[in-house]
């Protein structure tokens, strides 16, 4: 992903699974102040992969844009410092 910004996604809900379509991705936890450190996952030729920290499962879905995940609430967007 080094020709763009890393997707970051979180699960606010405590969902088992979220589809994403980024094999390479930060992991949040939870939305801030809760979040877990914000962890670098990246599937390599896998298409599954867990978060250490939160235990969410992560699943690549290729029809979903790099940014995008199902649910759609499960997509975080840094603010600007």
């Amino acid at each position: 992903m080094a020709d763009g910004v890393v997707p970051h996604f979180q699960n606010d809900r405590g969902i088992e699974m979220i589809e994403v379509g980024a094999k390479e991705f930060q992991c949040i936890g939870a939305r801030p102040p809760f979040d877990h450190p914000h962890v670098f996952l990246d599937m390599g030729h896998e298409t599954e992969i867990v978060c250490p920290y939160c235990s969410t499962l992560y699943r690549f879905n290729p029809k979903l844009d790099a940014g995008a995940a199902e649910p759609a609430d499960c997509v975080w967007t840094p603010k600007a410092a």
